[in-house]
């Protein structure tokens, strides 16, 4: 490619690349899947970190900046923004079996005339990248690691795993998948964390990571994991849904779900010992704040507060339930996987919109186990007419198969229970207005049940 000399870091330098793709990005960040910020105008970008990983193609940490938005108290509050992963591709001329993968064409700066790309979706990116990991090392502030108890083999064939996320995924050969994060946060991501030290339990409802790489500038960050791939195994998700177009039950499969559940919250205390969470009174706060956030941003939800913040109230004197120790933190259908009759959990980096230190903290796994109790009513609900019924039997069958293995049964900490719920359910609103308007009903079904006392 004769003008890739000019994507060298040395001779750009930090700043001079976003005149290139400043108002390329500016229109195609908000477009994607992954972007945060989809309901708040960006006002600035900047190039937080560069770095070569072959001709023509950039690694990059940008920070999109936006404007201020409402605070529950009648203010403003301007966020701090938020850092992305991006792997730019520069060329002069774009495949055609490229084309989704197009960003625009750089009109001025020291890409002008040339096309530019997000080379996850290309495959020779993507195979590139898997040989950095096959070779551990550094490169500038990029740091590649493996287990080398687990060999790498070469030549496995990449391809994108096309379904929403807030990652991009590549399946490596059937045999590996590389979950790259786009929104970056400082320290260790817990869907490295987590699985490291489950597999040091020996526990085998989890995935143990085979490699992974960070940066070091601007600070220390997880960048990408790589774990075995379960080519047989079907998403909960998928499974669910299945059974509801059949018109099956799928209560067995929700206890046995349920007993894979406690397994790994069992197999969490052990490795990471539990801390003091806080008292009902400030998590009832928490939650209140977030919910009075959301109604700021969902007007559908404000003549719902009164009645939802009766779930957050109850809390204060209500039994605080099992002790508080890491959790998922974003439990749902489409986090675990079934490979024959045997369950197994993935996805550990918890709820992307909240704080990297809230998500590695210590919760009450009522946390998780609500989350799954209103990913039933998801799937209950994507079959017309609705079926609150196969909804009511999987949360059932779920928490019974929980109790066993758990020795406490979720459904008799039934306040405990509710006030997670409603704040999975405030968080599944803010989400689908952003993201997805057309599911809005799913969660505000819920909102109606909640609001009521003893809902």
């Amino acid at each position: 490619m004769p003008k890739t000399a000019s994507l060298d870091p040395s001779r750009t330098g930090i700043a001079q690349p976003m005149a290139s793709l400043g108002e390329l990005l500016r229109e195609w960040l908000p477009q994607q899947r992954w972007f945060a910020g989809k309901d708040r105008p960006v006002t600035d970008l900047r190039l937080l970190s560069m770095t070569e990983l072959y001709p023509g193609c950039l690694h990059l940490l940008v920070q999109a900046d936006h404007a201020p938005v409402p605070t529950p108290g009648g203010g403003t509050a301007t966020p701090g923004g938020d850092c992305y992963q991006l792997l730019i591709g520069v060329q002069e001329h774009l495949s055609p079996r490229l084309g989704r993968a197009l960003i625009g064409r750089a009109e001025s700066g020291p890409f002008a005339g040339l096309t530019v790309y997000d080379a996850l979706l290309d495959p020779r990116s993507a195979h590139l990248l898997l040989e950095r990991l096959r070779h551990p090392g550094t490169l500038g502030p990029l740091h590649f690691h493996s287990d080398p108890a687990v060999p790498l083999p070469s030549g496995l064939a990449p391809r994108l795993l096309d379904a929403e996320q807030s990652n991009t995924s590549l399946v490596y050969g059937d045999a590996f998948i590389l979950k790259v994060f786009r929104r970056i946060q400082p320290g260790v991501n817990p869907d490295l964390e987590v699985p490291v030290a489950l597999a040091e339990q020996g526990c085998g409802r989890v995935p143990a990571p085979v490699a992974w790489f960070r940066t070091t500038q601007p600070q220390e960050a997880t960048l990408g994991v790589l774990q075995p791939f379960l080519p047989d195994a079907s998403d909960g998700w998928t499974l669910a849904l299945h059974a509801l177009s059949r018109g099956e039950d799928f209560t067995a499969e929700a206890h046995e779900l349920g007993r894979a559940t406690a397994d790994v919250h069992l197999a969490l205390a052990a490795a990471f010992p539990g801390g003091d969470p806080d008292g009902g009174g400030a998590m009832a706060t928490a939650m209140t704040e977030r919910l009075e956030a959301a109604a700021l941003a969902v007007p559908a939800l404000r003549p719902f507060v009164s009645g939802l913040r009766t779930a957050f109230a109850a809390l204060v004197a209500c039994d605080p339930g099992p002790s508080a120790q890491r959790i998922h933190g974003d439990l749902h259908l489409g986090q675990v996987l079934r490979a024959g009759r045997e369950w197994f959990v993935i996805d550990f980096e918890g709820e992307p919109s909240r704080p990297l230190a809230e998500r590695r903290s210590v919760h009450s796994p009522v946390r998780d186990i609500a989350g799954m109790l209103r990913s039933f009513d998801y799937a209950a609900r994507q079959r017309r007419p609705w079926r609150p019924e196969w909804a009511r039997r999987c949360r059932e069958a779920y928490c019974a198969g929980y109790a066993v293995r758990a020795g406490w049964d979720p459904r008799k900490k039934h306040a405990l229970l509710r006030a997670y719920e409603t704040d999975r359910a405030v968080y599944e609103v803010l989400y689908e207005a952003r993201h997805r308007p057309a599911w809005l009903p799913v969660p505000m079904a819920a909102i109606e049940r909640l609001a009521v006392r003893g809902g």
